[in-house]
């Protein structure tokens, strides 16, 4: 199990937006996430929420290069999510070593090329425009990843180096999410590592009638189902949390006699 810490430096992002936006706020909620078991860290310009505004590219650039200068020496990998390529080309210079696009390389073509031109670590997550399927979903998803993975594979990226997302929350209604969540196992089962992001998601809410900040324990929840079902990578807010079930999760199916720990 990955844990990938969420490091938005956004005005605007629903659990988090304009609390990490100056390079200093930024780098110090990075070393924290580091120190408490972050894996990675994902470093993201602009707010994916549903309704946000999209801004262009350089914008967004202008966001995310002097943080990025501030975290060369995290001593962990640094991802960035985007999915524009001149937002990527520009955070690889300063050090990113993993591409996270919300569009699977399917909304700038010049993504999978990028991606292959460095042989990076590439989350592709599910997406549409429309909450509406015309058929099961997981087979709409499959169909969509099929596409990315032909992208990826025919710019030249590495099969080893795709990691699948299934987009919790986006292009999805809350039902919509908490049916891929109970069939997880089919997601697993398309052959690739996946990747869950269901961090404070509108869903909880839904069913628990509580704001963001009060839904880690409902994260946690959906994140030690996934670790049942083979999910490797988790992307959160909260990172102490996630390393503290990790550790309890693992000691668990450790056959070691630790004696009294």
């Amino acid at each position: 199990m990955k844990i990938m810490g969420i490091l938005n430096v956004t005005p605007d992002s629903f659990s988090d937006g304009a609390k990490h936006h100056t390079p200093q706020l930024a780098c110090q909620h990075a070393h924290q996430m580091v120190r408490e078991g972050a894996d990675i860290i994902d470093v993201g310009g602009e707010s994916t929420r549903p309704g946000h505004t999209p801004i262009s590219h350089q914008e967004e650039i202008e966001r995310i290069v002097p943080v990025l200068e501030h975290l060369h020496d995290m001593g962990v990998p640094l991802s960035i999510d985007t999915y524009k390529s001149a937002v990527a080309r520009e955070a690889i210079r300063y050090g990113a070593s993993i591409i996270n696009d919300i569009w699977g390389f399917q909304a700038d073509p010049e993504m999978a090329k990028l991606a292959a031109e460095h042989q990076l670590l590439s989350i592709l997550m599910h997406n549409q425009s429309t909450k509406t399927y015309q058929e099961d979903i997981i087979l709409s998803m499959k169909r969509f990843f099929d596409k990315s993975i032909e992208l990826a594979l025919s710019a030249g990226l590495k099969e080893s180096l795709i990691v699948l997302d299934p987009g919790i929350g986006f292009g999805k209604t809350w039902q919509h999410n908490w049916e891929v969540l109970r069939r997880l196992d089919e997601v697993v089962a398309f052959g690739f590592p996946v990747l869950l992001g269901t961090s404070r998601k509108g869903m909880y809410g839904g069913l628990l009638n509580n704001q963001v900040d009060e839904r880690m324990a409902a994260t946690l929840a959906t994140s030690v189902y996934a670790m049942e079902r083979g999910v490797e990578y988790f992307r959160v807010h909260d990172v102490k949390a996630h390393n503290d079930a990790r550790r309890v999760w693992e000691r668990i199916y450790d056959q070691t006699d630790h004696s009294r720990s």
